[in-house]
């Protein structure tokens, strides 16, 4: 709804002049009488915001949708926009406001001057700043009551504060805040709250009225819940990325006779976390485990098996059983685990002082080994194995002795798994990238040369569409020399 000051003026509303007095005013028509102005059609103007309405909600991100919102505004419908949203609802405190507070704190979210682009204007209107508004300001008003506000101008607490900021801009804060009409429209979602949209019109243009008032509303309706989808987005986002951060391996731990990297690609867009895993173990002796899994499935629910997989797995390390008996262990927990069943996974344990490898499959794709010369080739394994989870307990080693510094590749099934070619085919094309990789001369930089090896084994042109996840782990294994 659309706040009023009531005056001591009683002429029917139809003839009711708008009051003027110097400063700022708010119009006095109630939301009630509108009816009797508005034309049978559509609102005035609604047509020079809707069209670039329509991308409103199209990206789930904060900052890009309150972009589209001012460009929708600017400069068809008004000379400036902007978008505030509370910060007690930006950062989901959960703490309710009173009624009428002496104050409200509001993060600017997006801000456009007719046609000029943002960073024009961050010097005095930063994208990210929160504000004070106190409680005698119009966005306050419109926060704390949830009515619109229509005014003849910008109130005196932004004009202050504009000024205090411009520094040598002082001349373009001037131009903005002469102003012949300015609109404050609560964002509110689910009958709460959550911000307010802000319009100017400067002299030459007409003032607001109340038809273009209501389709500002309507429109701020549609941003409250793209914003809000945005926001959980967001926090989804975070939470997944701080689940996958957890997951790596510490890239400052360094292994004798072993150096590691390793990539990750999520299957689809938007999704950051999947069902495989990767990890590198410390074993006794000096010696290291390798290991990537494959949860099935896609969603939380592979996350959530992933986690636990990975979980075992480092705790069946430290009992410093053979890793064959690790496996078997591993399968046992994971026929016990929901969600587990079928996981496929690829262990491999380096001992650089005995010049062996230890390998150890549970249905997953064989690993590569390339020598100083090439070419990389897959490794026969013993026994294939079953997947996890089956409860079937037979898994078995295969050793390789490693007499000169090797490159050793764990891969998931994402890179290699094809409905256009045959798995042999592509575990061929994989071991061709990484003999072409191997063989490029090393970026400038030094230290990032072999995770940069790795990174272009994950784009090589061929990969299979992002389809499955696609997770590398790569070793050079280097022989103890003593």
């Amino acid at each position: 709804m659309i706040a009023v000051e009531r005056t001591a003026d009683r002429m029917p509303h139809a003839t009711r002049p708008v009051p003027t007095r110097k400063g700022t005013t708010l119009r006095n028509e109630p939301r009630s009488h509108y009816g009797d102005a508005l034309p049978a059609g559509p609102p005035r103007r609604r047509q020079a915001f809707a069209p670039a309405a329509d991308v409103i909600g199209s990206e789930l991100d904060l900052r890009l949708t309150g972009t589209h919102v001012v460009h929708a505004l600017t400069p068809g419908f008004c000379d400036a926009a902007s978008v505030y949203l509370l910060e007690r609802w930006v950062l989901e405190e959960n703490a309710t406001p009173s009624v009428d507070p002496a104050q409200i704190e509001a993060r600017r979210l997006a801000v456009r001057v007719g046609t000029e682009a943002q960073e024009s204007w961050d010097g005095v209107l930063p994208v990210g700043e929160v504000i004070v508004f106190p409680r005698e300001t119009p966005y306050a008003r419109a926060l704390a009551t949830g009515h619109t506000q229509v005014l003849d101008g910008v109130d005196a607490h932004t004009s202050q504060r504009l000024l205090a900021s411009a520094g040598g801009d002082a001349q373009r804060i001037d131009d903005l805040l002469k102003t012949a009409s300015f609109l404050v429209v609560p964002l509110q979602l689910r009958g709460a709250v959550i911000g307010f949209i802000a319009c100017t019109r400067g002299p030459e243009r007409e003032a607001f009225l109340p038809g273009e008032a209501v389709a500002v509303e309507s429109l701020a309706a549609r941003a409250g819940v793209a914003l809000d989808n945005a926001r959980r987005y967001e926090r989804e986002r975070r939470t997944a990325l701080a689940i996958r951060n957890s997951l790596l391996p510490d890239p400052a731990r360094q292994f004798p006779g072993c150096r590691i990297a390793h990539g990750y690609l999520p299957a689809g867009q938007g999704n950051i976390i999947g069902g495989d895993w990767f990890d590198v173990l410390p074993r006794p002796g000096g010696r290291v485990g390798l290991v990537v899994g494959d949860a099935m499935g896609h969603g939380p629910d592979s996350a959530v098996a992933m986690i636990q997989l990975r979980t075992a797995v480092r705790t069946l390390a430290r009992l410093d059983m053979e890793p064959a008996e690790l496996m078997r262990r591993l399968d046992e927990l994971a026929y016990d685990t929901p969600g587990a069943s079928f996981a496929t996974c690829i262990y491999a344990e380096w001992d650089a002082r005995a010049h062996t490898c230890t390998l150890v499959g549970a249905g997953h794709p064989p690993p590569l080994l390339r020598g100083p010369g090439g070419p990389a080739a897959p490794v026969i394994l013993a026994s294939a194995g079953l997947p996890l989870g089956l409860g079937t307990g037979n898994y078995e080693a295969t050793v390789l002795t490693v007499s000169e510094p090797s490159l050793l590749l764990l891969y998931s099934d994402g890179l290699v798994e094809s409905r256009h070619a045959d798995i042999d085919q592509e575990i061929a094309r994989l071991g061709a990238a990484l003999d072409t990789a191997a063989a490029e001369p090393a970026p400038s930089g030094g230290p990032d040369a072999f995770p940069s090896l790795c990174e272009r084994l994950l784009r090589s042109p061929g990969a299979a569409p992002g389809a499955d996840d696609r997770t590398l782990l790569l070793a050079e294994l280097t022989p103890a020399t003593t």
